[in-house]
């Protein structure tokens, strides 16, 4: 039966609460604050010009479990199947750099700060989803358009786990909400040769100067549900996050 993704109808003063409060600077998983119910502007990309979202703003901008509802709930830590399958390698260069940055989620390469970042684990099928705010500038989609390209560039290619094992990976192109200035969404799937498949989501938005980013995967079941679902709360809480630091500066 498929699964219905719910959403509580929390109040916008405690997004005001979170994006005000002071912070240590490291990654956390954030816990429920606020879901901003679905809006014009919650599409609509932040302006270049808006100052910087501060640190405490950025985690304000984190998704949470209440956002998606049941069955997912706070990351009890990295899956294992990270290790196991994204730790791998390729000839081809292209192919080799997804298989990179999915290991290391540095999407935006190393001159985008992640701000914040945090995880979710879905606790019926053991999906996981890795949530980030990034510091991304405005004219540099590049790794929008590179993501773009791998389908055709990566759609079928083998490759070799650090521990020997061989793996059949296939890349397509999924839709994502008209969210943002710019997206891409793609769909990975690891494949060994005792027949574990590892299905991979992703999902990249630009909003003005900031980035969302994030995965979804896992052995068993990964609705696309939900990595739509994420990245479009995700996008009207960056927003909502944006238009409440204009309101306070």
């Amino acid at each position: 039966m498929p699964r219905v993704l719910t959403a509580p109808a929390l109040v916008l003063g405690a997004l005001l609460t979170a994006t005000a409060c002071g912070a240590d600077g490291s990654d956390t998983t954030a816990k429920p604050s606020a879901s901003a119910s679905p809006t014009a502007s919650a599409t609509t990309a932040a302006p270049a010009s808006a100052p910087a979202l501060t640190e405490a703003q950025a985690r304000a901008a984190l998704i949470t479990e209440a956002d998606l509802g049941e069955p997912w709930s706070a990351t009890q830590g990295a899956a294992t199947w990270r290790d196991g399958l994204l730790k791998a390698s390729t000839e081809k260069a292209d192919c080799r750099r997804l298989l990179d940055v999915l290991y290391t989620e540095e999407f935006f390469g190393p001159d985008a700060r992640t701000r914040a970042v945090t995880g979710l684990d879905d606790d019926w099928d053991g999906a996981q989803i890795r949530y980030q705010v990034v510091a991304h500038p405005p004219k540099e989609d590049r790794t929008l358009s590179w993501l773009s390209s791998l389908p055709k560039k990566c759609g079928e290619f083998r490759a070799v786990t650090a521990t020997g094992a061989p793996e059949y990976a296939e890349v397509t192109e999924t839709e994502l909400p008209k969210v943002g200035d710019a997206r891409q969404g793609l769909r990975i799937t690891l494949t060994t040769t005792d027949a574990t498949t590892l299905t991979l989501d992703v999902a990249a938005v630009r909003a003005g100067d900031d980035a969302i980013v994030l995965t979804n995967g896992g052995l068993g079941d990964v609705p696309a549900e939900a990595t739509r679902a994420a990245t479009e709360r995700g996008a009207q809480r960056l927003a909502e996050v944006r238009r409440l630091g204009r309101v306070e500066v």
